[in-house]
């Protein structure tokens, strides 16, 4: 009846990681149990803190490195734990070049090498690329491999060092402002307009499931956005919906969005 109860907040796809993180909630809860996750994205952190809120006698801290780190780690953990001070087991790997080619390598590449490695996703944090290298925050179980197995990003010589996560340097995401004017708040339509390429084009990436909305995949692209939506399209990059405005005379929606560069 709980879980009946419990599905009813999510959508069916995100069952199989629900049932996941209620068995920690439950094992914290009844069993005393304590769980660290890998690195959950923040929609996957909003299912654990939403059933952590349900169980009184269960906790969650989260941790990513940065007070504004997008992807974290959370140990879930009976309510009498203090966890202030718990080992979170983050690590920085530092990667660097002397190569020329080196500045003008992205997110993408940096996270492209490392999974290649065959590293999985929730074992990597956000990825800061700096005007000097990158810092990753990863998982410390791995971190040794990634600084041994780590020699080239995108055809470029690296170097790499693990850093305490104390010693992370972060980078601000940068936003370029686009105003649109569109017929619908639709997603490919506003995907379209973002990424400069046709409504026929961008619904292959769609209909391919290498989009998301809030983190979720989304594979309908009649999909209403709202403002603050954020949307990621493999290959094409991420915005977010920053405003959506009034209508104009011809009966087109302003929509604000900022394009992360």
């Amino acid at each position: 009846m709980i879980k009946n109860e419990i599905y009813g907040h999510f959508h069916p796809d995100e069952r199989p990681f629900v049932d996941k993180a209620w068995e920690w909630v439950q094992n914290a809860g009844e069993y005393h149990e304590s769980r660290l996750t890998e690195f959950l994205d923040p929609r996957q952190a909003y299912i654990v803190q939403s059933l952590v809120n349900r169980h009184p006698d269960v906790q969650v801290r989260w941790d990513g490195g940065s007070p504004g780190a997008e992807r974290k780690r959370g140990l879930v953990a009976p309510d009498y734990r203090e966890l202030e001070n718990e080992d979170m087991e983050l690590q920085v790997l530092e990667i660097t070049s002397g190569e020329q080619k080196f500045t003008a390598l992205e997110h993408g590449d940096y996270m492209g090498a490392i999974l290649g490695l065959g590293i999985k996703r929730g074992k990597i944090g956000d990825i800061h690329v700096l005007d000097d290298g990158c810092h990753v925050v990863v998982a410390a179980d791995i971190a040794m491999f990634l600084s041994s197995h780590l020699t080239g990003v995108h055809r470029v010589l690296v170097h790499t060092e693990i850093l305490p996560v104390s010693a992370l340097r972060t980078r601000e995401e940068k936003l370029e402002i686009m105003e649109l004017s569109v017929a619908s708040l639709r997603l490919d339509g506003i995907a379209s307009d973002v990424t400069r390429v046709s409504r026929s084009k961008i619904l292959a990436p769609i209909k391919a499931g290498r989009v998301r909305v809030n983190w979720k995949v989304e594979e309908d692209p009649s999909c209403s956005l709202n403002e603050g939506d954020m949307v990621s399209i493999q290959g094409f990059g991420r915005f977010r919906v920053l405003e959506v405005g009034g209508l104009t005379k011809k009966g087109r929606y302003r929509v604000q969005v900022g394009k992360f560069v």
